[in-house]
């Protein structure tokens, strides 16, 4: 389904080829985000991200980056995460060679010009503060603050509005000057693709890329003892609020085990959570528990909104479901659910080109091994309804609590008090 390719650079390609679509997906992905920075330059990832979009000598502005693609109905974007950052183009398959000259272009040749990184740092700001302005999305922010402090693992991706406004151009350059090299770069193309023919081409584009070593990340810190909570005083009709509890990462044998308990907590409608808190109780819109794993940070937790009245009430509810599920084993039939609800949804994702381009990318940057959904598949099958069980009764615990919160509260101790299994 896939191949990986080493060039003696250190570059990594994948060619994921695809028989039933007409499009393609080019994705490179650099293996740093905001873990690896310093407090002093928070943002920077994201900054570079945004810059690299500013214009190149071959494409000098911004509307000239822009139009290339704009005129073939192209579709193209970049991220920035903790751990990488991601540039795309994806296109119809007849423009392969384009869309590979305009990712390499903006990956290799970004000039960051003086008077854009001025202009950006107040569109990065407005990011900013667009986020801070909806507390669905700014909640999060504050989890991972409460889970992390003040370390990168606990930092804002797109930084502070003090450390943007004194990042510099020189800044810019000395990041990506140690960061966007061979060895800590993917190149990810997939869809419609002949794959001989694509790995000449992109050993073509790839062959001025750096080839020294890449600075690493400061290793994540994790104490806690009792539940914490952090809250925001803010005058809302909702309170949003992140609940969960520390779990294990992307490495522990518990990762699919962790990522089926979310799934049947509240990863679908009818899970426990949404069934109790939203049909039965109808106190909440949206309700929801995920599961993040990464290399050295985990987590298990439910986001909801609750009228204001009800916060109590459905911070109790999920605890609840917390405690009961780690108490008594969940129905076969329930885990079977779960299971078959996880590869279903996969599989759906997976049918486009760029989904296949970030699946196999994202595995070979963040795990250093490569997993085809069936054999990713089996692993989730082998979970048993006592590992579910085991799990819970190791996470569902009172000093790996943790809540997060927005809304018109100033009583914290009204919440701590509620945070016991």
């Amino acid at each position: 389904m896939f191949k990986k390719t080493t060039l003696k650079n250190g570059l990594r390609i994948i060619t994921v080829p695809q028989k039933n679509t007409q499009a393609i997906t080019v994705l490179i992905l650099a293996g740093t985000g905001s873990k690896y920075e310093r407090k002093e330059i928070n943002g920077i990832s994201h900054f570079l991200e945004h810059m690299y979009f500013k214009g190149t000598k071959k494409r000098p502005s911004s509307l000239k980056i822009a139009e290339t693609l704009d005129k073939l109905g192209g579709l193209y974007n970049a991220f920035t995460g903790e751990e990488h950052t991601g540039y795309f183009a994806k296109v119809s398959a007849v423009h392969l060679d384009l869309a590979l000259d305009w990712v390499s272009d903006i990956f290799l040749n970004s000039t960051l010009p003086e008077k854009e990184i001025e202009k950006e740092k107040g569109v990065i700001i407005e990011e900013i503060n667009m986020r801070q302005d909806h507390p669905i999305e700014y909640v999060q922010t504050l989890w991972m603050k409460l889970l992390y402090g003040d370390q990168p693992a606990g930092w804002d991706i797109a930084g502070t509005k003090e450390t943007v406004s004194k990042i510099n151009r020189e800044d810019l350059f000395q990041y990506m000057s140690n960061q966007y090299v061979a060895s800590n770069t993917i190149v990810s193309v997939a869809g419609k693709i002949n794959e001989d023919s694509v790995l000449r081409k992109i050993k073509k584009y790839f062959s001025k890329i750096k080839k020294t070593k890449p600075l690493g990340k400061m290793k994540v810190i994790e104490r806690q003892e009792n539940p914490e909570l952090l809250l925001e005083t803010r005058k809302t009709d909702q309170t949003h609020l992140f609940l969960g509890v520390r779990a294990f990462n992307l490495l522990h044998p518990f990762r699919y085990a962790q990522e089926l308990l979310a799934i049947i907590l509240g990863g679908m409608m009818s899970s426990r959570l949404f069934e109790e808190i939203r049909s039965k109780l109808g106190i909440a819109y949206y309700i929801s528990s995920g599961s993040e794993a990464n290399p050295d940070t985990g987590f298990l937790f439910t986001q909801a909104g609750f009228d204001n009245k009800n916060v109590e009430k459905g911070i109790l509810t999920i605890l609840k479901e917390y405690k009961k599920i780690s108490q008594k084993r969940i129905p076969l039939k329930e885990l079977k659910k779960a299971k078959d609800y996880l590869e279903g949804k996969t599989t759906l994702l997976l049918e486009s080109s760029d989904a296949q381009a970030s699946f196999y990318a994202g595995q070979e940057l963040i795990e250093k091994e490569i997993l085809t959904p069936e054999e990713i598949f089996a692993k989730i099958n082998k979970v048993t309804q006592d590992d579910i069980l085991k799990l819970a009764k190791e996470i569902f615990r009172p000093e790996k609590l943790n809540l997060a919160l927005i809304g018109p509260f100033e009583d914290k101790d009204r919440f701590q008090r509620l945070l016991k299994l």
